[in-house]
Parts: structure tokens; sequence; C-alpha cells
């Protein structure tokens, strides 16, 4: 009789961990690379190959990468936003064009406005692989020393830069 019990006892625990699984926030997946060194890249200019841009270029200013492309939907969602936090000249923001082609996203940026202190390409991945990107358009704050201190997954909101991303970059500036 008691044989009868262990699958209704297993049934009970999977669905206990779905329910718990669904609580959680997707977005909120802690990045491996907070607190460690941005990774070190080289990548041209995306309206100008024939410079490039480097992490080193970089120390000594409290930054955003923000990985975005011209075939994201998302993208477009956060885009107005980004746009309307650079004129604040709070951080210098660099833009990743992400498996992009460099003519589309020049032609992206020509229409829905360019936030960007500079936009470099990233044809091949490489870079957002090596900064764990799984989707863009994805952030990542970096402090003075080239230390990752926040990733946002996703687009940003209005909440988000508000209450998470101003807050800690003025305590950075410091």
């Amino acid at each position: 009789m008691k044989k009868a019990y262990i699958p209704l006892a297993i049934f009970a625990v999977l669905v206990a961990f779905l329910g718990i699984g669904l609580t959680l926030n997707p977005r909120e997946i802690p990045s491996p690379l907070i607190g460690k060194p941005a990774p070190d890249f080289t990548a041209p200019v995306l309206d100008n190959p024939a410079l490039t841009v480097t992490k080193q270029d970089m120390l000594g200013k409290v930054w955003l990468l923000n990985t975005w492309a011209s075939w994201c939907v998302a993208c477009r969602e956060e885009h107005p936003l980004l746009v309307e936090f650079a004129k604040t000249k709070t951080i210098p923001i660099v833009g990743l064009d992400y498996k992009d082609k460099d003519a589309d996203g020049l032609k992206w940026l020509a229409r829905y406005g360019n936030p960007y202190d500079v936009a470099i390409a990233d044809r091949d991945a490489k870079i957002g692989i090596n900064f764990g990107v799984y989707g863009v358009p994805e952030s990542f704050l970096i402090d003075k020393a080239g230390i990752i201190r926040y990733k946002q997954i996703g687009p940003f909101t209005e909440e988000a830069i508000r209450d998470k991303l101003i807050p800690l970059v003025r305590e950075l500036q410091k």
C-alpha cells in the first residue's frame, strides 16, 4: 500500500519545483562575470572600420557596453530610452553591433538615432561570446578599473535605468 504513494510523492515534489521556478524572474539570471574583469577586445568602429576600440581605451571611465543589432526587435523597444539617457552625458555608452552587417547597423542608427559615444562591430560574435551574451539586447556596466559591475539582460526599462543603473553609476563614479 505504501508503494502506491511513491509516484504521488514524486509528482508533488515536481509540482513544487515547477511552482518555485515560475515565480523566478528570468531577467535576474546572475552573470558569472559580475565582479570580474571585462574580457579584452579590439573591435572596428562601425562607421570607420580603419579605427578600433579596445577595453584599454575605456579604462579610467565608468561606461556601459550595450549589445544590439539591426535585426533585434527588443532593441527597438530599448533604443529610445538609450537615446534619452545618452543626452544626460552621465557615462559613455559603447554600442556593440552584434552579429550584424555594418551597413545594416549604420542604417538602423541613422533611422532611430545614435545614443553611442562609439559604435563597434562584432560581426562574428566573438566579443559577445566572451561577455556571455546569449541574446540582444544585453548591457554591461563596467567600472574605471575594467570590472563588470552590473548586467542588464533584455531591454532596459525606465525603471531599470532610474532605479538600478543611475544609482550604481553614481556610486562607481565616486
